[in-house]
């Protein structure tokens, strides 16, 4: 098979592709849970941070606060936090995950582990490692020489 040209081996649309059949595959596992990803979401970070107002929870999240109270509507309904009044100030809200939140979580990750499998699964486990390694780098926006270019002329990256 003759290689490809460079200016074809271009990762955005193979990114592109990957990440909707995980979100695809990660919705279909997460919904006979009751859970869409939004909601796992805002469980791991309950789970992650403890007890938050219910402003910090949307702040962390970046969403509206308006928001938010239709989130943790939908998961108090299904009985996986609580809401209750600030002890120090009744104007706000304190959220809890609940033991049933927590539970829900494990099984989440569960099922989203056996679809990350699916979506991966050409990759050997020392590739699989490698693509996470590589994704986290890439995640983090600057090559590891970028650190040392910035010192010398902050329009490096």
């Amino acid at each position: 098979m003759p290689a490809e040209p460079a200016d074809e081996r271009r990762s955005g649309p193979l990114l592109q592709h990957l990440a909707r059949r995980m979100r695809l595959r990660s919705e279909s596992v997460l919904t006979p849970l009751g859970l869409r990803v939004r909601h796992l979401v805002a469980l791991t970070v309950l789970r992650d941070s403890g007890d938050i107002s219910q402003q910090g929870l949307a702040g962390t999240l970046q969403i509206d606060g308006t928001n938010v109270v239709g989130l943790l509507n939908d998961l108090e309904s299904a009985g996986l936090v609580e809401r209750r009044r600030s002890p120090t100030d009744r104007r706000r809200h304190v959220v809890s995950l609940t033991r049933a939140g927590d539970t829900r979580i494990r099984e989440a990750e569960c099922a989203l582990a056996d679809a990350e499998d699916e979506v991966l699964g050409a990759l050997a486990p020392d590739e699989r490692d490698l693509l996470y390694d590589l994704l986290r780098r890439a995640s983090q926006g600057c090559a590891p020489t970028c650190t040392e270019a910035v010192t010398e002329s902050p329009d490096a990256c």
